[in-house]
């Protein structure tokens, strides 16, 4: 596997991004109340007529009683999310009235909506369109190399800055950035796109460390350490240097796939070279993968260096410090830790039950629970009661004659109405084998969603007119 072949030393300055230059006056529309039966009434129409010849669609249209403002057009766009013909017919219809002026808003809107639907001819015709009028902003930008990118026109992702740049709006780093990084987050993942792109228009717009910062943590995400590695190595060999954050996203993914001497070898790095950078987060995320590895005495030397350097443990980190103590059995230790936390939360807790039910502390873990609901720390159902019945499914099956647990059907269960029911039948078996504690645990959780539910359901009080 391709790794970092060493850590850079130059700390690159972020550049102000420039904004770009659009000579159209933005109009801003005040926010007028939609009435919600005209746009009920023009919605079905778009809906019903939007394969009718324009001259029928208009017709209806213009027969229809309803007030044509900005906000009722973005009503219109939100109704049809990812249906093109409504939109653009309407768009087509609002052209016919002169007093009406559309704005960046509502070309971005409908731009989004067509984006989505893939009607990719459309969509670069309304491209071009835009240009022209001068209606483009970074976010045009952004829903332009979402759509082509998703839709692998890569090709068009380039000509569209060259079109941009025709039209007035100059190459630019930090609309460059800024698209980067809408391709490379978290719901598009379109890194590989996004570095196409990059590459491409080096000769126009040259990268800097914010560019590849978005690509290695879009690699990352990915789980594509080669490629992340690539990025980085490259952003070495031209003088730059990655921000924490980049850093922090690098490490996690050495952790993540077992890397652990690249990812320690790269914070050794960073205390080196940038000490003063290295603060709470990152000393926090070492600490955290550490305890899972088990490495506690290099976890309690971060620990050490981190108060000694005056950085305050945040309660996260001092969970997980808990939890690696009780992997190592270390249980006096541990609870020493606890003890010593001004205010406790959720988050320790949550690393001094884990630790006591991975060492089938049962007894223990229910006590601490108990204090923890107390003192007013409510548990997440995904982690200690969670925890506790992935126990209880093993004590079970050790001899025990019951049907087996299916904790994915219990998770299925607890996010629907169907959890009450769950919680009593679950308790009830846990009791039949013994382990009162839990059963009492989950009870008290049923409870709670009744509680919800008859919250969620209740029915508004209408006044009796029968008399």
């Amino acid at each position: 596997m391709l790794l970092l072949r060493r850590t850079v030393t130059l700390i690159f300055s972020n550049p102000l991004s420039v904004p770009l230059r659009c000579r159209h006056h933005h109009h801003h529309h005040p926010i007028s109340p939609v009435n919600p039966e005209h746009l009920l009434r023009v919605c079905t129409i778009l809906y019903q007529q939007q394969n009718s010849p324009e001259s029928r669609l208009t017709s209806k249209l213009a027969s229809c009683e309803f007030q044509l403002t900005h906000e009722f057009f973005l009503q219109v766009c939100n109704k049809f999310p990812c249906s093109w013909r409504p939109v653009y017919h309407f768009f087509l219809y609002t052209q016919s009235h002169p007093h009406f002026r559309h704005t960046t808003v509502s070309f971005n809107k409908m731009l989004d909506v067509i984006g989505k639907s893939r009607n990719i001819d459309l969509f670069w015709e309304l491209l071009n369109d835009m240009a022209r009028r001068r209606f483009v902003t970074d976010k045009t930008f952004a829903i332009a190399l979402r759509t082509l990118g998703g839709a692998r026109e890569l090709k068009k992702c380039v000509e569209f800055f060259h079109l941009m740049n025709s039209n007035g709006f100059e190459y630019n780093l930090g609309t460059l950035n800024k698209a980067v990084e809408a391709m490379c987050g978290y719901n598009y993942k379109l890194v590989d796109e996004a570095k196409f792109v990059v590459f491409k228009l080096r000769e126009w717009v040259r990268p800097d460390g914010v560019t590849y910062k978005h690509l290695v943590k879009g690699f990352c995400d990915k789980g594509d350490l080669v490629e992340a590695s690539k990025v980085w190595n490259l952003m070495e060999d031209e003088g730059l240097e990655p921000d924490v954050g980049a850093v922090e996203t690098m490490m996690e993914t050495l952790f993540k796939v077992n890397q652990y001497g690249e990812a320690l070898r790269l914070f050794e790095t960073m205390r080196f070279k940038r000490m003063d950078e290295l603060g709470v987060s990152t000393y926090g995320l070492v600490i955290r993968w550490l305890c899972k590895k088990g490495m506690m005495s290099r976890a309690r030397e971060v620990f050490e260096e981190m108060r000694e350097r005056g950085i305050r443990v945040d309660n996260p980190t001092l969970g997980h410090v808990v939890y690696g103590l009780l992997t190592r059995r270390r249980v006096r230790e541990a609870y020493r830790v606890v003890e010593g936390i001004e205010a406790p939360d959720l988050s320790v807790f949550h690393g001094l039950i884990k630790g006591l039910l991975r060492l089938r502390r049962v007894s223990e873990a229910t006590q601490v629970f108990r204090e923890m609901v107390r003192r007013g720390c409510e548990p997440t159902m995904h982690t200690e009661v969670a925890g506790a019945i992935k126990y209880v499914e093993r004590v079970m099956n050790r001899g025990m004659e019951v049907p087996r647990f299916d904790y994915n059907k219990f998770l299925h269960y607890f996010s629907n109405e169907q959890g009450v029911c769950m919680f009593e039948e679950v308790g009830k078996k846990l009791r039949e084998v013994g382990l009162v504690d839990l059963a009492e645990i989950l009870e008290r959780y049923g409870q709670k969603m009744a509680t919800r539910d008859r919250r969620r359901n209740r029915s508004p009080i209408t006044e009796d007119t029968n008399d």
